[in-house]
Parts: C-alpha cells; sequence; structure tokens
C-alpha cells in the first residue's frame, strides 16, 4: 500500500557529499512491487520548505534538509486502491481504503504550544472522522529546534507541551515518531495513520518511555513510543511492518558518551537491537523473530557534517547493505548533546505459515 523512495539503491550508502538519486527501494506495506500503484504523497527531502499541497491527486510536501540539490530525494507513499484527497483545517491529507496520509505546517513564530496543539487536534479529529483512528508512525521536523523561544524555553520542549496537551485531551495512544530538525524556518509534520486495531506500540526496556521522562527535560515530556508494529488483515508477512523511531544514544532517560559521536552511534544501534529483540517483542504480543526482520529504509540524523563517513561505517556494518536502502541528514537532533539519531522501517520476511502475493 505504501513504498518509500529514499537515497540511491539496496546496497548503496550514500554520505552527504556523494550524489544522492530518487529510486524505488521498497514496497513499505505491501511488499516489494509497487508497479501500477497509486501516490498517497511525495515528501520532497531538499533546499526548501513550505506548506503541503495537493498535485496530480497526492499530498506534496517539501521540507528544508538538505544543504544543496545534489543531495535532494524524495520519499513516496503510495497506494494499491483508489485515493481520495483532501483539506481539513491547516491539514492536507489523501487515503486509500487502509490507510490515511496527513501533512501540515506551522510557520515560525516565537512559541510553538498552542499552534502545536491546535494542530495535533486536528489531526485526531481528521483521523477519527475519517476512520483511520490508529496513529501507527509520525515526523516533526523543526527549524531551530535546539534555540530557545521568545520565553526562553527550548523549541523542541515548547513544541512537546502542545503536542503532549494535544494526546491527553484525546486519549490517544502515542506511536512510532521522529523529531529532528530542519534547516528551515518553522514546523513541517507528517504522519500514517490506520483503522482500528492495527497498531501495536513497542517500548524499550533499557530506556525509559519518552511518555515518562522527568520534567529536567520540558514541562511535558515528548509524546511517542519507541516502535509501533503494523499488521494488515490476512497474514501475510509482507504486509507487517515494523516501525522504529528515532532512536539516540540514551539509556534511562539519559544522553550517554557526551561529544563521542562512535560511542553515541553504538549505543543507538544497540538499543534498536534490543527493542528488536524477540524476548522484547513477544512481551509485546509481537511474535516475530530478529532473523525474520528485513530493513528497507533507514534515515539517519547526523549533527556534525564531518561525522557523517564515520556513522555510515558503523551503520554499513549493522544493517544488511544488499537490502537497506540509507539516507544521511546533516541536521540538529532533539537534544543538544545527541550527535546521531537512526530512525528505520522493517518488513517481515516470509515465513512458514504466510503466503506472499
Amino acid at each position: 500500500m505504501l513504498h518509500s523512495q529514499v537515497l540511491g539503491t539496496p546496497g548503496e550508502v550514500f554520505h552527504i557529499s556523494d550524489r544522492m538519486t530518487d529510486t524505488t527501494v521498497a514496497s513499505l506495506l505491501e511488499g516489494r512491487d509497487a508497479a501500477g500503484a497509486g501516490v498517497l504523497a511525495n515528501v520532497r527531502f531538499g533546499t526548501y520548505g513550505a506548506g503541503p499541497t495537493l498535485a496530480g491527486g497526492a499530498v506534496e510536501l517539501p521540507i528544508h534538509m538538505t544543504h544543496g540539490r545534489q543531495h535532494e530525494f524524495t520519499e513516496t507513499w503510495s497506494a494499491a486502491q483508489a485515493v481520495t484527497t483532501g483539506r481539513y483545517e491547516e491539514l492536507v491529507y489523501a487515503h486509500d481504503d487502509e490507510r490515511l496520509f496527513c501533512a501540515g505546517y506551522i510557520p515560525a513564530s516565537g512559541g510553538y504550544a498552542r499552534d502545536a496543539e491546535r494542530a495535533y487536534s486536528h489531526i485526531f479529529e481528521l483521523t477519527d472522522q475519517l476512520g483511520f483512528p490508529d496513529l501507527f508512525r509520525m515526523w516533526n521536523y523543526l527549524g531551530s529546534i535546539n534555540d530557545p523561544n521568545e520565553s526562553g524555553m527550548e523549541t523542541y520542549r515548547d513544541f512537546c507541551v502542545g503536542r503532549a496537551e494535544a494526546f491527553a485531551f484525546h486519549g490517544k495512544d502515542m506511536p512510532a515518531a521522529t523529531g529532528a530538525g530542519s534547516l528551515g524556518d518553522g514546523l513541517s509534520f507528517y504522519l500514517l495513520s490506520g483503522r482500528m486495531g492495527s497498531a501495536t506500540h513497542i517500548e524499550n526496556p533499557h530506556q525509559v518511555p519518552a511518555y515518562r521522562y522527568p520534567v529536567r527535560y520540558g514541562p511535558k515530556a515528548p509524546s511517542f513510543a519507541r516502535a509501533t508494529y503494523l499488521a494488515q488483515a490476512g497474514g501475510n508477512g509482507e504486509s507487517q511492518r515494523l516501525f522504529i523511531s528515532g532512536t539516540a544514544s540514551i539509556i534511562g532517560h539519559e544522553t550517554q558518551h557526551v561529544g563521542d559521536v562512535e560511542a553515541q552511534c553504538y549505543v543507538a544501534l544497540s538499543n534498536i537491537d534490543q527493542l528488536i529483540s524477540a524476548a522484547n517483542l513477544e512481551r509485546h504480543d509481537v511474535r516475530i523473530k530478529r532473523d525474520d526482520l528485513r530493513f528497507d529504509a533507514v534515515k539517519v540524523y547526523v549533527r556534525r557534517s564531518t561525522d557523517i563517513p564515520l556513522v555510515a561505517s558503523r551503520c554499513a556494518r549493522y544493517f544488511d547493505d544488499r537490502e537497506t536502502s540509507i539516507a544521511y541528514l546533516n541536521v540538529d537532533i532533539c537534544r543538544s548533546d545527541l550527535l546521531v539519531e537512526i530512525e528505520a522501517i522493517a518488513s517481515v520476511r516470509a515465513q512458514q505459515g504466510y503466503t506472499v502475493e
């Protein structure tokens, strides 16, 4: 139902200084073959940002995330069924019978809490009205993410206040998410949501759930789960996906190895390993073996451009470069002492008892 266009082809790892191309690398909800699929949305990671629009029957969202046009790439989410598009308040959306894609943009201001609460409340109203109440993945990209707002609060913490209040008011479960910096102004966000009962949210026993962080990280804790498992009806192994949130060098709730990017990368990858271990997944009633998972698409956020080659080499050792396409983005991260953050989308390989179309 959805697929992603990211950097390069399976087996290639690009540094920020390398040539980047748009190549379809995976069908993230319906298997690898997305031929003939309609398009829900194109998220364009490039040299400028703007609010979402509707074009050609799909959502278009440009986000300022690269330092030059040679580094631009597009993430495309597609659907095998007929697509319906529309607008609701500041949101633009597209959906088929199973999944909803929704995007929005909040212009830069002296504070984001109120606007973020309003936007997220509109998200929850829309997903409920259209019958897609189970959010399973969200992305938030904030300009000047670590800078203070007009009241002296860090931009990310200010945003977290509004997001948390919307989640609390609407009583929604928190899905996998990423909160990272952008190179432009304002807040760009997009999300995926499904039918009732399609999502299972997963935590990491080595980390305090983000929504339970102590007040030292801000007046409201971040609102997300460490991962979300998505299963479609039918039991097809290829129809199962695991969406891993932006994962960093945090044990418990504390940043580890401040200033050491190699050590931080190791902890981030170790956290992913713990998160997707068979024991942890079974703890959440998700019965998948680690070896059954295939990483399809990975995005890595690196604060210092000079660290990208080292981070890329460590990620290449962890992810199977024959099957995984990896994008590296030189942007700031939600905590000023974090140097690297890694997110991923994994599919479940065909297993005994499953049939793959």
